[in-house]
């Protein structure tokens, strides 16, 4: 990516601004470059985040931790613009995928979104077969041949830890599941395009324990193929599966760093405090 320096003759100013831009955002650890963002909801009555500038690491499981509305998910939803769809939300700053500006017109929602997939707090399954849950993507991204879907489907159920269960019912609705096995089936649909880049919203948090163990292994294996991005309100869950962990708190992100680091060794009063439950 960019290993090469090309001297460009006969361009336009614009068009060799736009290739420093991307120069200047290489970070080969970084997957995503975020800079200067805020948000406002209400028609920019109500800020939820604030000047934000990070970057979250190429094939790590990043865990987002803070207390309720803190800002955390909404910043989870600006890395593939599903915040767009909430009516008064009026964001400005800049966020690079591999150099790659997802807020600008050349990169249209529907390409970004089979990059960053994503999985919901609750289970979202289709009310449509196991088979059609899976296959609803690349359907809509135009492979209709049989053959292709019927492996897709197959390599995302097995990745999903999810075939052998399902492998004799998928024209079962996939509502038909359990919970965890709902989710799981979420992940499976997210997977199937081969997205770049796993978001997690609370994943877990509407599953009982047994389930939720399921989940977070599913994530580690998970986690050797993709970049996964978690928002978590278990500070356990955070320790037991992410490699870095940011923490937002009133709109910013106060630290980040090593998961160990900041469980183990915080630099700031207020990340002290909410993993020692003195604000939360």
């Amino acid at each position: 990516m960019f290993k090469n320096i090309f001297k460009f003759k006969n361009k336009s100013n614009d068009k060799q601004v736009e290739i420093k831009e991307k120069l200047e955002h290489q970070n080969s650890e970084a997957i995503f470059v975020v800079e200067n963002l805020s948000l406002w909801y209400k028609n920019g009555r109500k800020q939820a985040l604030f000047d934000i500038s990070t970057e979250i690491k190429l094939n790590k499981v990043t865990a987002f931790i803070g207390p309720s509305g803190c800002g955390k998910s909404t910043f989870l939803r600006e890395l593939n613009r599903m915040n767009d769809q909430i009516e008064g939300a009026i964001s400005e700053g800049n966020i690079f995928l591999e150099n790659e500006n997802i807020r600008s017109k050349k990169m249209p929602t529907t390409l970004l979104r089979s990059r960053v997939g994503m999985v919901f707090q609750k289970p979202t399954p289709f009310p449509i077969s196991i088979y059609e849950n899976v296959a609803y993507g690349p359907k809509s991204n135009g492979i209709h041949d049989k053959k292709i879907l019927d492996k897709i489907v197959e390599n995302s159920l097995k990745d999903a830890a999810l075939w052998e269960e399902v492998k004799n019912n998928l024209n079962d609705l996939g509502t038909s599941l359990s919970g965890g096995q709902q989710q799981r089936l979420c992940i499976a649909r997210a997977i199937a395009l081969e997205p770049e880049v796993l978001l997690m919203d609370e994943p877990t948090s509407a599953l009982d324990p047994i389930a939720t163990a399921k989940i977070e292994e599913l994530i580690l294996k998970l986690a050797k193929k993709y970049t996964i991005v978690i928002v978590t309100h278990s500070m356990a869950q955070a320790q037991r599966i992410s490699d870095e962990t940011f923490f937002f708190y009133e709109g910013r992100i106060i630290e980040q760093g090593p998961t160990k680091q900041i469980f183990l060794r915080p630099k700031n009063s207020k990340t002290k405090d909410y993993i020692n439950g003195r604000i939360g």
